[in-house]
């Protein structure tokens, strides 16, 4: 049925526990799989008291979210196992739907797959939905794991 799965990880115990559905849809199909990682490009202000603090260098906040990436895809790569055809993508976008979209479109993707954080009541009214912003701005299929 699909080709070629774009999967949003972010190390998070959610993300971990979707790949294993993930494994079994991507064999089923004999499908590609590219994990794709989104980070903030902006650097945050980190403070060590509330009248001092201190910036983080473009460079140094990079090397970071780059080594990030790495351990995230290392972890994800190893979860999915070594029968399937695994690619990474990171992306820099302070907009966590609109990276996973980009990458979806780098990537070539035919279905996005994601893992729900099934946010509910108050939290789900503040925070949103990334997943529900993934659906409602994706031309392709999107597939969400509860």
């Amino acid at each position: 049925m699909f080709k070629h799965l774009l999967v949003p990880v972010d190390g998070s115990d959610v993300s971990k526990k979707s790949l294993k559905k993930v494994a079994a849809l991507a064999k089923a199909d004999g499908a590609a799989v590219t994990l794709v990682y989104v980070s903030d490009p902006l650097p945050p202000m980190v403070y060590s008291d509330s009248t001092m603090g201190y910036g983080i260098t473009q460079k140094e906040h990079s090397k970071v979210c780059e080594a990030y990436a790495k351990d995230v895809f290392k972890k994800a790569t190893t979860a999915l196992g070594t029968s399937l055809k695994v690619k990474s993508l990171h992306i820099a976008n302070s907009n966590l739907s609109e990276g996973i979209l980009d990458g979806a479109k780098k990537a070539k993707a035919d279905v996005i797959v994601m893992a729900s954080h099934k946010r509910t009541g108050i939290k789900s009214v503040l925070l949103g939905s990334e997943t529900h912003e993934v659906i409602v701005h994706s031309k392709l299929p999107v597939l969400v794991l509860g």
